[in-house]
């Protein structure tokens, strides 16, 4: 193999473990991860913004299941994709940033350079699952192959590495041939878990983001034992399209408490069982609970559980699906319906006017459409509200709750998947996070449904500071005319007016010839 400079090096690299699509904006610190991009056939998409490059990392690395791979420079371009690597961290998602950093004479004296930090490796480490500097091209190869190990067998979560200028511009040979990645372990014995739910009459499954890739065995436990189920928000889609047994993704509800009394097994499978979760401290069961979960501090948590199984959640649910014997329970459609009915008018009266437009751009768009969105009550009420066909079509930043995630998000999204229908979804203040970003969907070309939900404020916190008896303030920003700069930036752009006239926006912005903002406010239900 020929000797190129390691930053070349780095990228031949990648392409070899896979890597298709990198995110980034090249400077004078990382110019040498540049060399070898399109020489080891890679594709760059340039961010506007490395918070950009960073949510378009996570929105790829969702939609396609591989890692998403960024490229930033030292100081600044590190500090600037801190967020979106918290974010990655906290729902769990496989993101990668490579970092160029101070030379290795300047990190030991301190000395005054430019995009100078105290301690580049420690800033990241905040909310990275690690962060480390590589010093030679060894360590910068040791560092990447551990990495895609880890998102292999481990919890997914971001992890950073960072190589000093002059290390990026030294000649190397080339990294070995990509290893055999490990296999996530088998989860442990689940004998036990299959004698509870066999003997249980009540058995009550809520499903996280984990068990995503074991949706298939979890509708087949399900069925098998005719037992009752909930999703988290990450977990929406696993239980079986029109399943009379499931309450949906509605374990928020105060009232969820009082389901969980009624069970006499609950078995939570693939999920941190999280404050954004459940926005309690207890489920409400006075029953037996299972947790599966494949971080092993997930088990030890607030919710201690009467059986913990440390193990990859579709390993444990296969090993379910195949052991369990067919029975039934007591739970009734009939009691399931009249919860998420009544679920249904609360979501709609806390937020009116709502639900029936997220309802029109759902039977608007093809089963499978990839929805990214941001924090926003036009996403509130959809999480709470919307089934969903499958599982892995609504992204939303979870845990971390960012502003700014849905644009670039979809991004990243749709230059991974690129026959896939994918949509944002926006609110008018977070949209303006990372509006900047509208320029690159439009070099993509990207056919890109951009959504944005404009009531002129920030309702959420209004209200909240209303429930809190505390006046209004600072929830009110000017906002720029949407349309007119989506067509500055070279975007198709409607302005609906009816419930119709959204769908066949959404119809036409799914055939464009690049992005298309549509700028929906409350006049659609009124």
């Amino acid at each position: 193999m020929p000797t190129r400079p390691l930053g070349a090096q780095i990228s031949h690299m990648l392409k070899d473990r896979g890597v298709e699509v990198i995110f980034g904006i090249p400077g004078v610190h990382n110019v040498e991860l540049y060399r070898g991009i399109e020489e080891a056939g890679i594709t760059h998409v340039l961010a506007r913004h490395e918070q950009g490059a960073g949510f378009m990392a996570d929105g790829y690395a969702r939609a396609t299941g591989k890692p998403g791979v960024a490229y930033v420079i030292t100081g600044p371009g590190l500090t600037n994709i801190l967020t979106p690597l918290g974010q990655a961290h906290s729902d769990s998602v496989p993101v990668l940033v490579i970092a160029s950093c101070l030379n290795r004479g300047d990190l030991k004296m301190g000395k005054a350079r430019l995009h100078d930090m105290r301690d580049q490796e420690a800033a990241a480490g905040t909310v990275c699952d690690w962060s480390h500097t590589a010093m030679e091209a060894s360590s910068a190869y040791r560092l990447i192959d551990r990495a895609f190990a880890e998102f292999a067998c481990a919890r997914p979560r971001p992890k950073a590495i960072h190589v000093p200028i002059e290390v990026l511009g030294l000649p190397a040979e080339a990294a070995r041939p990509a290893p055999h990645l490990p296999e996530r372990p088998r989860a442990a014995d689940v004998a036990q878990a299959v004698g509870m739910i066999e003997k249980s009459r009540r058995p009550l499954f809520i499903f996280g983001g984990g068990a995503v890739g074991g949706h298939e065995a979890a509708r087949a436990v399900l069925a098998r034992r005719h037992a009752a189920s909930f999703v988290t928000g990450a977990g929406r889609g696993i239980p079986a399209p029109g399943d009379p047994l499931h309450f949906g993704p509605t374990l928020a509800r105060p009232d969820s408490a009082s389901i969980f009394a009624r069970a006499d097994l609950v078995i939570a499978i693939g999920t941190e069982l999280a404050e954004t979760d459940l926005w309690r401290d207890h489920l409400g069961h006075l029953c037996p609970l299972i947790r599966v979960d494949l971080d092993p501090g997930e088990l030890t948590d607030i919710h201690p559980a009467d059986l913990s199984i440390c193990g990859d959640a579709g390993d444990v649910l296969a090993a379910l699906a195949e052991r369990l014997a067919p029975g039934t329970s007591d739970w009734t459609a009939a009691e399931v319906a009249s919860a998420r009915a009544r679920f249904r008018a609360e979501v709609d009266a806390e937020r009116p006017g709502i639900l029936p437009i997220a309802e029109a751009i759902q039977a608007a768009l093809p089963p499978d459409t990839m929805y990214f969105s941001d924090m926003t009550q036009f996403a509130y009420v959809a999480n709470e509200a919307l089934d969903l066909p499958a599982p892995g079509l609504w992204h939303h930043p979870w845990g971390y709750g960012t502003l700014g995630y849905a644009l670039p998000a979809a991004i990243g999204a749709k230059a991974g998947l690129r026959a896939r229908p994918v949509v944002a979804i926006a609110g008018d203040y977070g949209f303006q996070y990372t509006i900047q970003e509208l320029g690159t969907a439009v070099e993509l070309g990207l056919p890109l449904p951009i959504l944005v939900w404009d009531n002129g404020k920030l309702k959420e916190i209004e209200e909240s500071m209303q429930r809190s008896q505390i006046a209004p303030n600072a929830v009110i920003a000017r906002n720029p005319d949407f349309i007119a700069l989506a067509r500055a930036w070279g975007c198709h752009t409607a302005a609906p007016q009816s419930l119709e006239d959204l769908r066949a926006a959404l119809r036409q912005a799914l055939v464009a010839d690049g992005p298309t903002v549509i700028h929906m406010t409350p006049v659609l239900v009124s």
